[in-house]
């Protein structure tokens, strides 16, 4: 027979099997205990959803009936859940239950926490996100000494595994504002960045607590501050917004060079600079024309040989390139003078507009 919701509401009996809720209702507080029992984790929120297939769904859409059983489905399962854990439901909810009644299963989606702040990186060769091996693709070969990892470790790793473990997450991602390159050293007031913290199983956690964490894991490589949490949308704002940036860089020179000639070819940098994609990273960004401005090329020290400048540019320009010319693939470009390349690189300000 149908369960007594459905037979009241479409009054039919098809044996003792209900097809059109496919006797969840008789069965209704059994499911509800299983799910409660699996929630076993800190969350403040939750929110059930319906999965619609199989036959289940075929049955929905075979009947011609105002009743909407998937909708009395949810409504069952929120009040008996809330009865059981005592937590509130919300439309943004920090769990969201999506059940099955086709076979009764279940799974859970757990809302990640979002976590903002600034990384300075004091060392050299360490990457910004996990960067795997292009030759076995992370499988681990002789050319990555079998780490699946182009390099050692990387910015995001190195925040994330403390933050991992504090909140007993699934995993971390890093979403920056920018990249400063591998051999570059992100120093000054540091790059925004927003930690995407996945599947958390911990939510209350003191602000201090992580940031202390995660300076102690990654002391004298990378360091963290002004962490607070954020939301979902300031990933995307961290990763749109165009910062002016602030560079400190040496540069070798094939000759002497006087320093009456550099403070000239550096004031006909400024402006308006051309920029194809860099042959260095061709290989994984499309070959397209950027436009981005050298707002200012100051010498702070002068050597003969090599030089020590501060560029000031928009977000996007590859400072190595503006000096090397990259074959001819950006243009204005200090080598138009005296050939140049940048040995040493590091970013000294991200300024946020």
């Amino acid at each position: 027979m149908f369960c007594s919701v459905c037979a009241e509401r479409l009054r039919r009996e098809v044996g003792d099997h209900c097809v059109v809720c496919c006797s969840f209702f008789q069965k209704a507080d059994e499911i509800a205990d299983k799910i409660a029992k699996s929630l076993d984790f800190e969350f403040e929120s939750f929110n059930v959803g319906i999965i619609s297939e199989g036959s289940f769904k075929a049955m929905q859409e075979f009947l011609t009936t105002s009743y909407d059983v998937k909708a009395e489905i949810k409504k069952t399962l929120q009040k008996k859940l809330m009865d059981l854990i005592q937590k509130k439901i919300s439309t943004s909810p920090d769990v969201l239950i999506l059940f099955n009644p086709e076979d009764f299963s279940f799974k859970l989606e757990i809302k990640p926490i979002f976590i903002y702040g600034r990384y300075l990186k004091r060392v050299r060769n360490v990457s910004q996100t996990r960067w795997l091996c292009g030759s076995c693709k992370g499988e681990g070969c002789e050319v990555c000494g079998f780490t699946g990892k182009r390099f050692a470790s990387s910015v995001e790793e190195l925040i994330s595994t403390p933050v991992v473990e504090i909140f007993r997450a699934k995993d971390a991602v890093l979403h920056g504002a920018g990249r400063e390159d591998v051999d570059a050293r992100m120093l000054g007031s540091g790059r925004p960045f927003v930690l995407e913290v996945i599947e958390p199983r911990k939510r209350r956690v003191e602000i201090s607590e992580i940031e202390g964490a995660v300076n102690e894991y990654c002391k004298g490589k990378i360091a963290v501050k002004g962490l607070r949490y954020a939301t979902a949308e300031e990933v995307e704002r961290v990763k749109e917004e165009r910062f002016k940036k602030v560079y400190r860089a040496k540069v070798v020179f094939d000759r002497e060079v006087t320093k009456e000639e550099l403070e000239s070819a550096l004031k006909e940098l400024v402006g308006e600079i051309r920029q194809r994609t860099p042959k260095r990273v061709l290989h994984r960004r499309s070959d397209i024309l950027r436009v981005r401005r050298l707002y200012s090329a100051e010498i702070l020290e002068h050597f003969g040989k090599f030089a020590i400048i501060k560029f000031e540019t928009d977000a996007g320009l590859y400072v190595k390139e503006l000096v090397s010319g990259d074959e001819g693939r950006t243009e204005p470009n200090l080598s138009k003078k005296f050939s140049a390349r940048v040995e040493k690189l590091d970013v000294l300000e991200i300024k946020e507009s």
